[in-house]
């Protein structure tokens, strides 16, 4: 992939392709260490929810590069589609600067940093 095809797109677009790339490490991450389906899907759905990839972003800023922070700012402070109703609407920005940055991070083929991300959250950040 174009190293610069991340720059190219709206916070929106990244946060859209981010969400895939995120939902689709937490399948994998569940499918090795959950054997039962319920449980997998309980977990999954506890990861992939707002207040939850807000979390994630917290806990992950003091590790950001400076690019990846900038990215992170203009994402939460992009001005899109209205906020679900039944999510904060700071958590449903955060969130959408997490999978922007996921989605940036993809596009633009930079799979040691995406891993190493996926890692932290996925390993270390406690869920509320």
């Amino acid at each position: 992939m174009k190293r610069d095809a991340g720059r190219e797109m709206t916070p929106r677009d990244l946060a859209y392709l981010g969400d895939a790339v995120f939902e689709l490490a937490v399948r994998e991450y569940l499918l090795a260490r959950c054997p039962s389906p319920a449980a997998r899907h309980r977990d999954a759905v506890r990861r992939v929810r707002a207040a939850a990839q807000a979390a994630f972003l917290h806990a992950l800023e003091p590790h950001l590069l400076p690019a990846e922070q900038d990215l992170v700012r203009r994402a939460r402070n992009f001005k899109g589609a209205p906020v679900p109703r039944g999510v904060a609407p700071a958590d449903y920005r955060a969130s959408t600067a997490f999978e922007a940055l996921l989605g940036h991070l993809y596009l633009c083929g930079e799979t040691g940093r995406l891993h190493e991300i996926l890692n932290m959250v996925l390993e270390g950040a406690e869920l509320p």
